[in-house]
């Protein structure tokens, strides 16, 4: 059983590139695999390991300057979710673009898993879904505006041409673990929305506290890991991953014409030309060889 941690954690890092190598290598060490962001503004990721593996990692990042009361959100896996170890540098932890938003100054009041339900069910609430499009289409919560963005950094051009839609509304925002929200809600404050609210723990820790009988959410909540997938409970979901086009896709569709493993599904197939199709089957086709060999390729 793996233990399967994310994180994030916005703090100044003066030279984050410092901080790249200890930490790669204390992970290496470890056994931990996943995938970790650095920026100026903080730290961000997910990763898994054994129980003692990630303790260390924990330990590690925690005693980086400012960290001392990082927060995670731990969840378990029964086979590894990541085939390596990557740290990253960045510009941002999670990329918006915009230069002037500090969720350090100020974000959105966080409305604890238990109280959410009240408020987004509130007649004058309108709650937004801060993720991408993919990640909305296999689940969300009760009546929330899905804003169709393809990345995070389309979000204030979202709100600027659909702002007035949400005139003397308050705002309920929430994402899968928190960090999209805590830059959301910090440039809504910005743009002089006056009462602003976003989940706290975001999607997952909604899913691990709240009981299912009870639940406003509908569908499964996308994560950046093997699992694709999570239920209530944080239960691995049904979904899987179409490795052309990185998309959550059921099992039920790779019965669709457009589907053929490794190289599209229904979403992607008129997406790709037929040179970039050729190149996932070669792609594929190492796959496969790795795995008669009993090796696990990077690609898979």
């Amino acid at each position: 059983m793996y233990t399967i941690a994310a994180l994030y954690h916005f703090t100044p890092f003066p030279d984050p590139a410092a901080l790249k190598g200890p930490l790669f290598d204390l992970c290496q060490r470890e056994g931990v695999k996943g995938t970790l962001l650095l920026a100026r503004e903080g730290i961000n990721g997910t990763i898994a390991g054994s129980r003692a593996g990630i303790d260390a990692a924990l330990a590690h990042i925690r005693a980086l300057p400012g960290c001392a009361d990082l927060e995670w959100k731990e969840s378990t896996a029964e086979e590894e979710p990541f085939a390596r170890m990557k740290v990253r540098l960045k510009k941002e932890i999670v990329t918006m673009g915009q230069p002037d938003v500090d969720p350090r100054a100020s974000v959105g009041h966080y409305v604890a898993p238990a109280d959410w339900n009240e408020l987004i069910s509130a007649p004058d609430v309108a709650v937004i879904d801060t993720r991408n499009d993919y990640e909305v289409a296999i689940g969300t919560f009760e009546g929330a505006e899905d804003p169709l963005t393809k990345s995070f950094g389309e979000f204030p051009l979202w709100w600027e041409e659909n702002k007035e839609r949400f005139h003397n509304k308050r705002i309920a925002m929430f994402c899968t673990g928190g960090i999209r929200c805590e830059k959301s809600t910090n440039y809504l404050l910005q743009q002089g929305v006056e009462e602003v609210y976003h989940l706290k723990g975001g999607i997952l820790k909604y899913l691990e506290d709240v009981p299912a009988e009870k639940s406003l959410w509908n569908g499964a909540c996308f994560v950046f890991d093997g699992r694709v997938s999570v239920e209530h409970g944080l239960k691995e979901g049904p979904h899987e991953l179409c490795h052309a086009c990185r998309r959550p896709i059921l099992p039920e569709d790779r019965a669709k014409p457009e589907y053929e493993e490794g190289v599209s599904c229904h979403l992607c197939h008129d997406e790709t030309s037929e040179a970039d199709k050729a190149r996932f089957r070669e792609r594929q086709k190492q796959i496969a060889l790795a795995k008669k060999r009993g090796e696990r390729h990077l690609g898979a």
